[in-house]
């Protein structure tokens, strides 16, 4: 059965935490281990079972096509050569046929190898040094030992049951075949893979899919002894018998593929759990982002209803670094739906700051309002910032706050370096957004008496004449003259 996460529904679940009875996607454990299958439930920190990555597995009737190009990637193609074309060139005595017996049992190991690596997540072949170094020839006889035990198992129940039981065994036999394939590749036992009981409960645990798969593997059957019977009537000896070994040998991989591709796909009602190999290193898996895992908390206490804690970790988080654009955007967004102004105000500076680098006057003129109806002195203490909130709200006419944010500024801030640039914007609100020239006039006056010595001070009579043609003020065009 497969399940969604519970906090990301639609997500498929990865980690079960068995206290709790919670389950987790990806998103949800940016921290855990899954090369160990290790992670800590973000609950009650209890270690939880990791479910793998069948839940994320495309069902096998899905990728039929997939199957099919699965032997045509370049390690299965270079093994298949070697064991069809080697044979037909080896010479016709004792030493040919060893070579065949070797690579006949490399091309049946690779086989095996087929179902393991698949059954591991691994979506693509294993090399082909696998079916030639190593050990892991020992499945041959394996292999051979189930099919001798079988068969007495048939005859012994033809012997004891008459002809009736006999047939029924055969019957089983067949069904359970491909089972009995899965068991030996995973367990390596020849008990396991002949036990009926063992058998009988993994065709049980896959369901109705895995009579579905040995229909496909019926089909699969039919359509090799089709092809091969075709090249050995139609083409010349010489051709049509590496032809067929090579057909062979391909619907062969198809077939361990999907086999393979069953046990990943039911992985977790056969108890056990792999992943997609996806390449990434140790080192990478090592590198991780800690701040996914503070995010995942953050989105999971959010689901559960659990604001304040969420504004403690915010809060506790910019004490250590107070300068963090994503937390501050969090805090400030969390805030804003909670419509807590005291917090609000307790962190308004460093939520203004951001908002002005951002340079979201929209935003700005809510807060400012917001926080003026509850406290209507409130006002900025950062000359600075007040002219940076104040320059965006400029731009996004919200020019009324942004005048109520500058009021008073030369009585607030007598010896800011922000004076000048200060009452310049007020000029340039009166009247570019308001079309009062007297008052914008006035200030730009005030700004040629009181700041003689600030950068700004010589281009306010181009202001002035501006203002009193009632242009918009825009200051001195840019020259691109260059002094001899």
């Amino acid at each position: 059965m497969k399940h969604d996460c519970h906090y990301h529904p639609g997500e498929p679940a990865k980690w079960h935490c068995g206290e709790c009875q919670i389950r987790y996607c990806s998103r949800c454990m940016p921290d855990a281990d899954t090369r160990q299958r290790k992670a800590l439930c973000p609950h009650c920190s209890k270690a939880m079972r990791y479910l793998g990555a069948a839940t994320e597995a495309v069902p096998f009737w899905n990728r039929i096509g997939a199957f099919f190009r699965y032997p045509f990637h370049s390690d299965p193609l270079i093994v298949i050569a070697i064991c069809t074309l080697v044979p037909v060139i080896a010479p016709a005595n004792l030493i040919g046929i060893l070579i065949w017996i070797v690579l006949a049992l490399a091309l049946f190991k690779y086989t095996y190898a087929v179902i393991n690596h698949t059954a591991e997540g691994n979506l693509k072949p294993p090399p082909v040094a696998v079916a030639f170094t190593g050990s892991g020839f020992d499945i041959v006889v394996l292999q051979l030992l189930v099919f001798v035990v079988m068969g007495g198992l048939v005859g012994a129940a033809a012997m004891l049951g008459g002809p009736i039981l006999g047939m029924l065994a055969i019957a089983f036999v067949v069904l359970a075949l491909p089972a009995s394939i899965m068991v030996l590749a995973m367990e390596r036992s020849v008990g396991a893979a002949v036990n009926p009981m063992n058998l009988a409960l993994l065709i049980s645990r896959i369901g109705t899919p895995y009579f579905l798969l040995y229909g496909y593997l019926i089909l699969l059957t039919l359509a090799s002894g089709a092809a091969q019977d075709f090249a050995l009537n139609h083409f010349p000896l010489w051709f049509s018998q590496p032809l067929a070994g090579f057909l062979n040998s391909t619907f062969t991989l198809i077939l361990f593929h999907m086999l393979g591709y069953l046990l990943f796909q039911y992985q977790e009602e056969l108890g056990f759990a792999a992943d997609v190999q996806d390449g990434e290193t140790l080192a990478q898996a090592q590198s991780r982002d800690r701040a996914a895992r503070f995010d995942a908390d953050i989105d999971m206490n959010l689901k559960d209803g659990n604001y304040d804690r969420v504004q403690s970790m915010l809060g506790e988080t910019l004490k250590r670094d107070p300068d963090n654009a994503l937390r501050i955007a969090q805090l400030y967004k969390l805030l804003m739906a909670r419509r807590d102004v005291p917090e609000l105000h307790r962190h308004h500076a460093r939520i203004l700051n951001w908002l002005a680098n951002s340079n979201d006057g929209e935003a700005i003129a809510e807060l400012v309002t917001l926080l003026q109806e509850a406290e209507p002195t409130f006002r900025l203490e950062d000359p600075e910032l007040s002219v940076r909130c104040a320059g965006a709200m400029y731009h996004r006419g919200r020019f009324k706050p942004a005048l109520r944010l500058l009021q008073d500024f030369h009585k607030r801030f007598p010896h800011s370096d922000q004076l000048a640039p200060a009452y310049l914007l007020v000029a340039q609100i009166l009247a570019n957004g308001l079309q009062q020239w007297e008052k914008a006039t006035a200030f730009l006056t005030f700004i040629q008496k009181k700041c003689s010595n600030h950068p700004l001070y010589g281009q306010i009579g181009t202001y002035l004449a501006q203002a009193e043609k009632r242009e918009p003020l825009k200051g001195p065009k840019a020259s691109f003259a260059v002094a001899e």
